[in-house]
């Protein structure tokens, strides 16, 4: 049985924040400075198998991830993406939250934001 990153990252402390039921921590392969992640405590795949507590906790962690990463990156801007199962890209099997920091010429044209997930219909403002 494959064990789990996001686990072993718990039991090793590697916490920029957490609370009772949900915890944060950098990611391991961050699309910019800053990027971090927020998942459940409790191990569990799927986000809409989570409780209404574990994911009101994941949320209200968000805000103080948000600050401390404002505090030390100064971003410009936020994305926040959760990808539920495979087929919406999720690759690591405990439900996760990410929290990006965004900043000023990082990309061309930041317009669509998530959407470039499907980038033939990212551009809506060209219809």
């Amino acid at each position: 049985m494959r064990t789990c990153p996001f686990c072993e990252r718990v039991e090793r402390g590697e916490l920029v924040a957490s609370n009772e039921l949900a915890v944060a921590f950098l990611d391991a392969y961050p699309l910019s400075p800053g990027h971090a992640l927020i998942a459940p405590r409790r191990h569990e795949p799927d986000y809409f198998a989570l409780s209404e507590p574990e994911r009101l906790a994941m949320f209200l962690l968000m805000e103080e991830v948000r600050r401390a990463i404002q505090e030390q990156h100064e971003p410009d801007g936020f994305n926040i993406g959760l990808n539920a199962g495979a087929a919406a890209g999720q690759t690591i099997e405990h439900a996760h939250i990410h929290v990006i920091p965004r900043y000023r010429g990082d990309v061309e044209d930041p317009r669509g934001g998530i959407r470039w997930i499907l980038p033939e219909k990212a551009r809506y403002w060209r219809d």
